[in-house]
């Protein structure tokens, strides 16, 4: 498959890259500059795109068949993921293509009582501002006729190790016997490719984790 993957030079979007790179797709990595993807791979390639212009958007993903975004903004420019969810959209209808992957935020997932996770007492304050951010760019994906899949990570990720093991939920954060939520930043990147190859959540969010 022929996938562009915008965000690709975060830790997310490095992971997928290499994730789907070790599955025989065609890569394009799309950042903002080139020189931070210090990869080299047959089948890797790198472009220029603006992620908060639609036109930006729309030259980098014309002629692939999916859309990965990884897009996270750094603290302070939360907002940006509002614009960016904008762009995205627009950008790829503009350039004709329909079937868009987003990693997205766990604010927004429901915990076991119904109450969604950033607005629980003890969610930490300083990430208010991302999440509630990543829930409003949600809403801009469910209310377009892209086929978006919307991929909630865990409450927590973090680097580690490539298991291909995890289980899988949709609007409710899923929780180990601990009662705690937790992927690699590698299975993430194994969930989202596995989206990307078998198409399971059309139109739909879901959520993974040990």
């Amino acid at each position: 498959m022929d996938v562009v993957i915008l965000g690709a030079s975060g830790t997310i979007g490095k992971a997928i890259v290499q994730e789907a790179l070790k599955r025989k797709h065609e890569v394009t990595a799309a950042v903002r500059n080139p020189e931070t993807i210090t990869l080299e791979h047959e089948r890797l390639h790198v472009t220029t795109v603006d992620i908060l212009d639609p036109a930006s958007v729309a030259a980098a993903v014309r002629g692939h068949e999916e859309v990965i975004s990884a897009y996270g903004p750094g603290a302070g420019h939360e907002q940006d993921l509002i614009t960016a969810a904008k762009a995205l959209v627009e950008g790829m209808q503009t350039a004709g293509l329909n079937r868009l992957l987003v990693v997205g935020g766990a604010g927004s997932l429901k915990t076991e009582t119904g109450e969604l996770l950033m607005n629980t007492p003890d969610f930490p304050e300083e990430f208010k501002p991302v999440a509630e951010a990543h829930a409003q760019a949600y809403e801009i994906y469910k209310n377009t006729e892209l086929d978006y899949t919307y991929l909630s990570p865990a409450a927590v990720v973090h680097p580690g190790r490539r298991t291909g093991h995890f289980r899988i939920g949709l609007d409710r954060l899923v929780l180990d016997e601990n009662g705690e939520s937790k992927i690699s930043v590698e299975d993430l990147a194994v969930a989202m490719v596995d989206e990307l190859e078998e198409g399971n959540f059309s139109r739909a969010r879901f959520t993974v984790a040990y």
